[in-house]
């Protein structure tokens, strides 16, 4: 696996879901506005610090920004926090809706 290429790829995937442009988003993290198009574009990597910085930009995880199993961790993790509020049985009728929109999609 090359990861400066996945690295770049799911950086570009997880901005572009939060709709922010490379710009906005470099200058939020109080970077030179080519920061993360850079990054995108295979040109640099960010420190350790700086990575940390990018996951609360985008509202997720470190581990979110490596798990490709969650395609859309900003979504899930928000969905998660508000599943948690719900009573167990409210928590089985959302599950149950789940499973049924799963193999919905599967037919």
């Amino acid at each position: 696996m090359d990861y400066l290429d996945f690295f770049s790829q799911r950086l570009s995937e997880l901005r572009t879901q939060k709709g922010v442009s490379a710009r906005d988003m470099s200058l939020s993290l109080g970077q030179c506005e080519s920061y993360i198009n850079k990054i995108e574009n295979h040109k640099s990597l960010p420190s350790m610090n700086v990575f940390f910085y990018i996951c609360d930009y985008l509202d997720i995880q470190p581990k979110d920004f490596f798990d490709i199993s969650i395609e859309s961790p900003t979504t899930t993790n928000e969905l998660l926090a508000k599943m948690i509020k719900l009573n167990p049985k409210q928590q089985e009728h959302i599950l149950f809706l789940v499973d049924d929109i799963i193999n919905a999609s599967k037919k």
